[in-house]
């Protein structure tokens, strides 16, 4: 059984490490297809070199432009790709737009596509993620969902054929990076003159809706500005451009670093105190790790973290986010949420059993 699977971003290598793994123990034949949507080193290779990934047969090191430009150009190559492989079915993550280019190209040229993390909704289709999930579950023969929430969210839009609910393998993911990192502080970033001993938290911030409304990301550094312990952040290379753009002061409590590896990010997130992101994937990482979340929007995918305080919705609002500081000191957490290290054999096992010749 041959699958082609199309990655992109940072967070879809991060998923593809287990299932991959498991493909090879199953004996799938998987060619690997990197668009290039997250280039440089920090944001890509370093993934597949961390996480044991086989590197991909095709990179088409496409980046950069308008999300239209951007997947119409991945479309066209995936497509060819396909045409040239003739796989048995087409395997997307999450809600990138290589994740919609490579469920358009294969549903188009009439190939089962397999969309991992499927049914997952924030109602927000101001998003552009939210737009390319909706598209991809509805051209998908086999939607595999993290979480039960998920499968309903489905059954509302007229989707129960070929869904299956396998859980999350992110938890799969982070299960291993933790058996990997476990202690060391060698996997910490490079910070000089920080005392890893002292708490700190963790920032991340990225989407376009916080860092090109110059008011929302104001409000936002307004309250992070008065934190009291030291705030890592990992500086994604367009948030730090907005934030020149903007004239945006950081206090001294705001230290700035490069990307991070997956590795590394889960070494920081061990120590941790709490973490402030507006990353889908974080606030479960959050979770898994037992770190109270402050999510800076509106909305979640993930709400079944909402309970306990454990994840917090506040927005761009000042006096929210700081209010949030306070109860994440009584945030509780479930065990086992979205998977127990499983999921990625139950999605191969489901793949080669709808699709094996």
């Amino acid at each position: 059984m041959k699958c082609v699977t199309v990655l992109g971003a940072r967070p879809q290598f991060v998923k593809a490490a287990p299932v991959s793994a498991a493909m090879i123990d199953a004996g799938t034949d998987e060619v690997l297809v990197h668009t290039g949507q997250h280039f440089d080193y920090e944001m890509s290779q370093v993934f597949f070199d961390e996480l044991n990934i086989p590197e991909p047969k095709y990179n088409l090191a496409i980046s950069g432009g308008s999300h239209g430009r951007m997947t119409g150009r991945m479309l066209e190559a995936v497509e060819a790709v396909i045409e040239k492989e003739s796989p048995d079915c087409v395997l997307v993550y999450g809600d990138t737009n290589s994740t919609l280019s490579g469920s358009l190209a294969a549903a188009k040229l009439h190939v089962p596509v397999v969309h991992m993390e499927a049914g997952i909704r924030s109602y927000n289709k101001n998003m552009p993620e939210e737009i390319n999930r909706i598209l991809t579950d509805h051209v998908s023969s086999l939607l595999l969902c993290p979480s039960d929430t998920a499968v309903v969210n489905l059954q509302k839009e007229g989707i129960n054929d070929g869904v299956m609910m396998v859980g999350d393998v992110m938890a799969d993911a982070a299960l291993l990076a933790n058996r990997i990192v476990k202690d060391d502080p060698d996997y910490l970033p490079t910070i000089e003159g920080f005392d890893w001993e002292q708490g700190y938290d963790i920032l991340t911030l990225h989407r376009a809706e916080n860092t090109d409304e110059k008011s929302r990301i104001e409000s936002i550094f307004e309250a992070l500005n008065e934190i009291e312990n030291p705030l890592i952040f990992p500086v994604h290379p367009r948030t730090r451009n907005e934030i020149a753009k903007a004239n945006i002061f950081l206090a001294e409590n705001i230290i700035t670093c490069e990307p991070l590896s997956y590795l590394s990010m889960t070494a920081l997130m061990n120590r941790a105190s709490r973490v402030f992101t507006d990353s889908g994937g974080l606030q479960k990482e959050a979770y898994w790790a037992k770190k109270p979340c402050i999510t800076l929007r509106e909305e979640t995918e993930w709400v079944e973290t909402l309970k306990d305080n454990a994840n917090q919705l506040v927005g761009a609002n000042t006096q929210l986010i700081l209010e949030a500081v306070e109860k994440s000191n009584d945030a509780t957490f479930q065990s086992a949420l979205y998977g127990d290290g499983n999921s990625a054999a139950r999605c191969v096992s489901a793949i080669n059993g709808l699709f094996q010749k």
